[in-house]
């Protein structure tokens, strides 16, 4: 997974996860990310700053302490604190009708798919060769978006 900075046409910026580069751009180019902000389809990566953790020395010349990075912080408009609460339902609706079965997912939605055992309901964990393989194969499965940090 890797992060990007994005801009939209707008100048709104925010911060999305992709499985790779190649995917990102993709699905800039589709159209398929949406400024969350006003909702622009016209939306590009912005420059990023690479995040570099410094080091401070302690008293008596001891060997260097990881000082903590800076975190993100952002002012989350409406429609943001909308979209966190969408998210945060969909997490628990899948929570409350789906059986979490981790990383015997694709395994088991593989056998639904080919009709070896009966469908149901599943959520869990996959790699992303896995993911793949199971979309080139035509089984129907969607990601779960993580969750934001509670406390952004």
């Amino acid at each position: 997974m890797i992060r990007y900075s994005l801009v939209c046409d707008k100048g709104h910026t925010f911060e999305s996860w992709f499985q790779n580069s190649k995917a990102s751009d993709g699905q800039l180019k589709r159209g398929l990310v949406a400024c969350p902000v006003c909702d622009s389809t016209k939306v590009a990566k912005a420059i990023m700053a690479p995040q570099i953790a410094a080091t401070k020395r302690r008293k008596g010349g001891s060997a260097p302490v990881e000082a903590p990075a800076q975190q993100p912080v952002a002012l989350l408009s409406e429609k943001e604190k909308e979209t966190r609460k969408l998210l945060q339902a969909l997490h628990e609706h899948v929570k409350k009708n789906a059986e979490h079965v981790g990383d015997k997912f694709p395994k088991l939605a593989r056998q639904m798919h080919y009709e070896e055992i009966k469908p149901r309901s599943i959520y869990g964990e996959a790699k992303p060769e896995e993911v793949r393989e199971l979309i080139e194969e035509g089984v129907e499965i969607a990601p779960l978006p993580p969750l934001p940090d509670k406390g952004n």
